[in-house]
């Protein structure tokens, strides 16, 4: 199936009261294990390329795989440029054929942002090209996007209108109280539940909830959305790792936002857990083999499973394809 937009994608999750899951990709197994996972539950699913993940697999491989992946794959997806720095490179992700950008201005003055974000709009809209732009600072980090915990601040509800109207953009992503990498709190916001499990602050429904009632029927998006599954935390601290004290958000969390007006969640960081904790658990039991196909199998697996995980139990958009 060829690459297509998102809009389609979007409509439905808003009449149907689901959200499609966006995965970044880094290499041919996060390619493969991501729309396996999705033809198996029959979803429709984003696939994510940062600035970082072009920087490291060479700016037209992640597009060729993904062309040759839409030969072998028969649910809807999307090529999205995640956390477009600026203008150039968003232009350099359209004209080599995303069907989909995001541009991040919004650690800019809100006049600024507004400037940045219809540059480009006005450039994809001419290409047939879908822009997500973002109102609101998350902290944490993922790949070049930094932002320290007293730099982030909420989405502010009155901003919205004015903000969509003057840019034009497709979707827009808000802050309301996710948080970029697999440390996104401090041991010291969170509560200890009955498993001994550190939970975080809860999400901000309230803005999530005024923004949607500002933009109805407009597609919201929420970045810095994994859950940090502790079993992939514990499998590579057993096996040589050094993550204490890695928090994620709850699933249920994420789940309520996508049956509101939460049409587009993104993970990144549950991904690289599960291969991560596999390839270390791989190379524990099986310190003589040396064939990266023996490792990155496996590790494959288990983002695939991870995927048809998110698709099904916080997405909900299996058999949505």
């Amino acid at each position: 199936m060829p690459l297509t937009g998102p809009r389609d994608m979007f409509a439905k999750a808003l009449a149907g009261g689901f959200a499609v899951g966006a995965f970044n990709i880094n290499n041919m197994e996060t390619v493969q294990g991501i729309l396996q996972a999705a033809g198996d539950e029959r979803s429709p699913v984003i696939l994510q390329v940062s600035n970082g993940a072009r920087q490291y697999a060479g700016r037209g491989y992640l597009r060729k795989m993904a062309e040759a992946a839409s030969e072998e794959t028969d649910v809807p997806f999307v090529l999205h440029l995640d956390h477009g720095s600026g203008f150039d490179i968003c232009k350099a992700c359209i004209d080599g054929g995303f069907t989909s950008v995001m541009i991040d201005a919004s650690s800019k003055p809100f006049a600024e942002n507004i400037e940045i974000t219809k540059k480009v709009v006005e450039y994809a809209h001419d290409h047939g090209v879908v822009v997500e732009a973002e109102l609101g600072t998350l902290a944490g980090i993922e790949d070049e996007v930094k932002v320290a915990a007293h730099e982030a601040s909420y989405t502010h509800p009155e901003e919205v209108e004015e903000f969509v109207s003057k840019t034009g953009c497709d979707s827009l992503a808000i802050a309301i109280g996710t948080s970029h990498g697999a440390y996104k709190f401090k041991p010291e916001q969170c509560t200890v539940n009955e498993q001994g499990i550190l939970v975080p602050p809860p999400l901000r429904f309230d803005v999530l909830k005024e923004v949607s009632k500002r933009l109805p029927g407009f597609p919201i998006v929420l970045h810095g959305s994994s859950s940090v599954p502790q079993e992939y935390v514990k499998m590579i601290n057993e096996h040589g790792g050094k993550m204490p004290d890695a928090i994620g958000i709850p699933e249920e969390m994420l789940r309520q936002a996508a049956t509101m007006a939460v049409c587009k969640i993104n993970v990144d960081s549950d991904l690289r857990l599960a291969m991560t904790g596999v390839i270390r658990k791989q190379f524990a039991e099986h310190p003589d083999q040396f064939d990266p196909r023996q490792y990155l199998k496996p590790a494959r697996i288990a983002l695939r499973d991870m995927v048809r995980h998110k698709i099904v139990n916080v997405m909900g958009c299996n058999g949505k394809a």
